[in-house]
């Protein structure tokens, strides 16, 4: 069987289609699996051991992105495909579905594209508490799959060695030695204002966990946009905390996606917003706290073993949440600026203790 699974844009989404990719690869062991992908969350199904191929196609803003997209048409149809699986959903996967000529062609049931699919999917438009893993397995549900299990059907995104290799070298350079510093990687802001932390909040979480423990080292990331605040927070947070402890804070080095994971990776803690690198995160090991403002931890927490440890933040009395994060109604996107700094402390001191525990229980 020649199986395509489309999945564009953002890199917390892909993230998520991976339990689906190892149930397929269960199913179908002897199956071709071809994952369609944008630039952006390439590296995340790139090393994906249950694909035989990945195809990266143009991304949304790509100059040229309409001729590609005519190349890119003839080339999925050239692949004869039996099944594709549409897990975005959106105009342009739903048409590349389409102009594949698959047999079958599983996809949402969207106004005005369920044509495009022979089979199609209910996907309620409200914002259920309903975890995003079992919205995308709905679309494996036709083929007689069962309800996934996080610990059989976790998230995964292998690590590069060759980015494990960078990374330990740019740790070296701050000064930062895993199992001799307690690593705490901790995620600065995101694209959209909706899941925005506010600056001072940041500064005065990483001062109070530096200041909680001299060991411990924090290791400010961001996305390019972000790039700015993180410098701001490190700053900020170097000047708090004073010449003696200021090292303790890295924010210098950037890391690309591949990166970031073997970080992760070796990290003792991560703490971010429900972002891609949430999702990358949880396919570690690595203790997570994770601070949900518009969005619901049932729909968005990471997705993995019960056994790993895993705190969740969010304002569970707020009416006005969830949303659809077009505009904030309050209009002061009280749902991540109301969580308090030492909230987020006391989950991430929560999280390294039970960490710690789980260790010296499994020696």
């Amino acid at each position: 069987m020649n199986i395509l699974l489309i999945r564009l844009r953002l890199i917390g989404d892909v993230v998520l289609t991976t339990p689906s990719i190892r149930a397929l690869r269960r199913r179908y062991p002897a199956a071709r699996l071809t994952y369609l992908v944008e630039p952006e969350a390439a590296p995340v199904v790139l090393p994906n051991p249950h694909l035989d191929h990945v195809v990266v196609a143009t991304g949304p803003a790509d100059r040229g992105r309409m001729r590609s997209d005519v190349a890119l048409a003839r080339r999925l149809r050239a692949s004869r495909f039996d099944l594709v699986i549409d897990f975005h959903g959106g105009p342009r996967s739903s048409w590349l579905t389409r102009v594949t000529g698959a047999t079958a062609r599983i996809g949402y049931a969207v106004r005005g594209r369920g044509w495009m699919y022979t089979v199609r999917v209910p996907r309620p438009r409200d914002l259920r508490p309903r975890h995003s893993v079992i919205n995308q397995w709905d679309l494996l549900a036709p083929l007689g799959f069962s309800p996934p299990d996080p610990t059989r059907d976790a998230t995964e995104m292998p690590e590069d060695p060759a980015a494990a290799a960078r990374v330990i070298a740019s740790l070296e350079r701050a000064d930062v030695i895993p199992g001799q510093h307690a690593v705490i990687a901790l995620h600065v802001s995101a694209g959209n204002p909706f899941r925005r932390w506010p600056v001072p909040s940041f500064v005065r979480l990483v001062a109070a966990l530096v200041e909680a423990d001299p060991r411990r080292r924090v290791v400010l990331t961001s996305g390019p946009s972000e790039a700015d605040a993180a410098a701001r927070i490190g700053h900020d947070a170097r000047q708090q905390l004073g010449p003696a402890l200021a090292g303790a804070v890295v924010f210098e080095t950037a890391f690309n996606l591949a990166e970031l994971r073997a970080l992760l990776g070796r990290a003792d803690l991560f703490i971010g917003g429900d972002s891609g690198p949430l999702h990358v995160a949880s396919a570690t090991a690595v203790p997570i706290v994770g601070l949900f403002g518009p969005t619901l931890s049932a729909r968005s927490a990471p997705w993995r073993s019960p056994e790993l440890v895993t705190e969740s933040i969010e304002l569970t009395e707020l009416p006005c949440r969830p949303c659809d994060q077009r505009r904030c109604g309050p209009g002061d996107f009280r749902c991540l600026a109301w969580i308090e700094p030492e909230t987020v402390r006391a989950a991430a001191e929560r999280a390294l203790m039970r960490s710690g525990q789980r260790r010296s229980a499994s020696r």
